[in-house]
């Protein structure tokens, strides 16, 4: 351990004796304090500080540097993030989200914690079909992000020790609104945003905003609804002379397509890969929806029909209360609350490829020799096809429809905490605080998976039927089979847990002249209850009541209510963090901290890592992460601001992943060491922001598959860039973003390079009038490929030269107008 925290040291010691050169004279204009190195955080910290002063890795965007990446979800707003990895090629949700080397072994934020107004959207990160940030969305209601990496964020937040992302919200501290419209210029989507707060009475103020959007979306799904919804935010605040107290409300309900894998064209070496879009499927664009597969029939969970839209995709529907009080009750001593109460549910509905080869292969797979096809839907239903022409390039894929029934992931939270200063130390001043965390998580959700055959087009793909030797059809409408038998049946599911969290936590901070201490203690402690069931075995169902046994019926998986299994177990870990800050002088500091965090697991340990009495061995119920970091801050008089960190990270892992056609279950320990730049550059009305993250990481044991250990993460790139310059003019200012990434794995056998690419956007605004502004941006300019996960393979290029993989979309353009009154 300390030869790694000497190496995450060493790297801001270095930069130390070069900024200390450049630093002489202390005012400072905040123009040219690109970092605003003086804002003051107020997440994963016991006292509201300075980023100057905090020994903590903090980064913090506003409305107009989120506004210039041209985002398409709360996820992809990480990715400009330094230190962060969001893969949020799968729209609106469901994103993979990473910090620091720590790993995406399956899916979701497993180690982060995604917050709105300091309290988590979920207490889990990563709960199957339901991640956090699908029930999170950006619109005019954020007042800025703040995100903390490692460090504090093991002992303010539970089940976070890699970071924790704070979207703040706005509270009507300054009087006045606005109202935008956004529109896709290549592609089908119209935006609608408002937004009015300020104070209503004395001592009172409001905040309230929100969105609504309509229509097909960056990628062909076919169908102009695909999305549909919105949100709605609100607060009050009450100030009075000690404190305030304050209400807060949030209704989402929306609808957006969610984008799983898709198949490419690949050849070469694993090492050195060509990959391309397959001839009629445009990776950058396309999508296995289509307008002629729009409805899904199949059992419940409790055996009754269940017929499903496709055109739901990502359907969150969360409606939260909640509040916050701070007061001084006595000299010295401040009470600070927060509460919220979330109701949520909703549904996952996505097309996931299992399997895309020629169309004769599959039809032979699933009917024998002599087997042949016809067209089960679209304007030539019923018509024998070619197996050689289907789709216009003979190809065929085995779609697993991912159909998830949210039934509740409703989640209540309250955090109380007694801060006490000392400002009569003998030598300087201090505060200690006291805390206790209290949550509750609901898993509530059914799985219903089908298995359909469908052309591979990429736009209006039509569902295929199969016909044996004999003529007589083996599938029914499109439809192979009822359930997942491509995965073993994995995927006809019910569970219905429940998760109660109890943390006190303790907390002090010192300051004395240029020093500044802390440390914090954190002890989570938490039960597991409920059951889970699943099919125990297959039955003859005639599911659409048509009075014959056709034969997908014949095998049909039912969930089994009667012999669920029973989760009954407790989970308990100590955090802790120690860090130091030194200000060499006021545009120079040092930090240095030390911490160890714990993750609870909860869904992803159904159906293998739970015993039979609903207990489970404690290192599948908590995972452990031990960070060091040490760096430097500085800014100088020539508008140059940087944020340098070394970092290290031991991390283990116990997980699952349904999709994995090697390895469904996880066990491994990884170690991660590495730095990460963040630097600001203002000259007149020219502007740069600038990050890198450079990461070097390995498994260093694994139970499962030992064979695996001295290989790198599944895409872990070395580095991890951003870079955004721009220049702002009187009344219009022009940009660019672009997000990169060096070569990864597409898996832990590293037997298969994912090649990698730079993301270019561009962004531009023109001041119609004081008050009306129109925007322009260009998202995927140069229309990359870039790929953000590869799925379904075990050889390092596949011998039927198709590779089933999720890219980031292709290039789309998209204006606006905005009013600010």
């Amino acid at each position: 351990m300390k030869r790694h925290l000497a190496r995450a040291l060493l790297l801001g010691a270095a930069v130390t004796a070069t900024s200390a050169l450049a630093a002489e004279d202390p005012a400072k204009s905040p123009a040219q304090q690109g970092l605003d190195l003086d804002e003051i955080v107020i997440t994963a910290t016991a006292l509201p500080q300075s980023k100057f002063n905090t020994s903590v890795s903090v980064s913090t965007l506003n409305p107009d540097q989120i506004a210039q990446s041209a985002p398409s979800s709360a996820a992809d707003i990480l990715r400009n993030i330094p230190g962060f990895r969001a893969e949020a090629s799968g729209g609106e949700g469901n994103a993979n989200i990473a910090v620091r080397g720590l790993p995406v072994a399956s899916g979701g934020a497993k180690f982060l914690q995604l917050q709105e107004d300091g309290l988590p959207v979920m207490q889990f990160g990563d709960i199957a079909f339901g991640t956090a940030d699908t029930y999170l969305r950006a619109d005019y209601n954020i007042a800025r992000v703040e995100a903390i990496r490692g460090g504090s964020a093991s002992t303010f937040a539970s089940n976070a020790p890699g970071g924790v992302i704070n979207f703040v919200s706005d509270t009507g501290e300054k009087e006045g609104g606005a109202i935008g419209l956004t529109r896709g210029l290549d592609y089908n989507e119209t935006r609608a945003d408002f937004a009015y707060g300020g104070p209503i009475a004395p001592g009172w103020r409001f905040h309230v905003g929100g969105y609504y959007h309509t229509g097909e979306g960056p990628r062909s799904v076919g169908y102009d609804d695909a999305m549909n919804g919105g949100q709605v935010k609100a607060n009050v605040t009450h100030d009075m002379e000690k404190g305030f107290i304050r209400l807060d409300f949030k209704y989402l309900n929306d609808r957006s397509p969610v984008y799983l894998p898709v198949p490419l064209a690949i050849s070469g070496s694993g090492s050195n890969p060509h990959i391309s879009s397959l001839a009629g499927f445009d990776a950058l664009s396309g999508a296995f929806q289509s307008p002629y597969f729009r409805k899904d029939l199949t059992l419940d969970a409790n055996g009754n029909r269940l017929t499903t839209n496709m055109g739901d995709g990502y359907h969150p529907v969360s409606t939260a209360f909640g509040g916050e009080a701070s007061f001084e009750v006595a000299p010295g001593w401040t009470l600070d609350d927060k509460f919220r109460v979330a109701d949520n549910t909703g549904d996952f509905v996505g097309p996931y490829p299992q399997e895309v080869d020629l169309a004769s292969v599959l039809a032979t797979e699933i009917g024998g020799a002599g087997a042949t096809l016809q067209y089960a839907s679209g304007p030539n239903a019923g018509q024998t096809v070619s197996a050689a022409s289907v789709g216009g390039n003979g190809l065929a894929s085995r779609i697993a429809l991912f159909n998830v029934k949210l039934n509740d992931l409703g989640t209540y939270t309250n955090d109380l905490k007694v801060t006490k200063t000392l400002d009569t130390l003998p030598l300087g001043k201090g505060a200690v605080s006291f805390g206790y965390y209290k949550a509750r998580q609901n898993i509530d959700m059914d799985w219903h998976w089908n298995t359909y055959l469908e052309t591979v087009n990429g736009k209006d793909g039509v569902l295929l039927n199969v016909l044996n030797s004999s003529g007589k059809a083996v599938t029914s409408n499109g439809l192979v089979a009822y359930g997942a038998p491509y995965w073993g049946n994995c995927c006809s599911r019910s569970y219905d847990m429940h998760y109660d969290i109890d943390a006190p936590y303790a907390a002090v901070n010192w300051a004395w002249d240029k020093l500044t201490v802390d440390a914090s203690l954190r002890y989570d402690y938490g039960h597991a209850s409920g059951s889970y069931a699943g099919p125990t075995g297959t039955t003859a169902v005639d599911v659409n009541q048509d009075g014959v046994l056709q034969v997908p019926e014949l095998t049909v998986p039912v969930v089994n209510q009667s012999a669920a299994s029973p989760v009954n177990y407790d989970w308990h870990y100590i955090s802790y963090s120690v860090g130091a800050n030194y200000a060499i002088d006021p545009d120079l500091a040092l930090f240095v901290r030390y911490s160890e965090g714990g993750r609870a697991n909860a869904d992803r340990l159904a159906f293998g890592s739970i015993n039979a009495d609903g207990s489970t061995a404690y290192q599948n119920a908590v995972n452990k992460v031990k960070q060091a970091e040490g760096g430097v801050k500085w800014r100088s008089d020539i508008g140059l601001s940087v944020f340098l960190t070394g970092f290290y990270a031991n991390t283990e892992e116990a997980n699952q992943d349904v999709t994995s056609l090697t390895q469904r279950f996880i066990s491994r320990v990884y170690d991660a060491e590495g730095a990460e730049l963040e630097a600001s550059y203002r000259y007149g009305a020219f502007q740069l922001d600038a990050g890198v993250t450079y990461t070097h990481s390995r498994i260093t044991r694994d139970e499962i598959t030992p064979s695996d250990v001295g290989n790198v993460p599944q895409r872990q790139a070395d580095f991890v860039y951003q870079i955004t310059p721009s220049y702002v003019g009187n009344d219009y200012s022009v940009g660019v973003n672009i997000i990169g990434t060096t070569d990864s794995y597409a898996d832990t056998t590293n037997k298969l390079v994912m090649p990698g690419y730079a993301q270019v956007n561009l962004f531009a605004t023109y001041n119609l009038t004081n008050d009306i502004v129109w925007s322009f941006s260009a998202n995927n300019l140069f229309n990359t490929l870039g790929l953000t996960e590869v799925d379904g393979t075990t050889d390092a290029v596949p011998s039927n030269g198709i590779l089933l993989a999720r890219s980031i979309n292709g290039r789309t353009f998209k204006t606006g107008v905005k009013y600010s009154f």
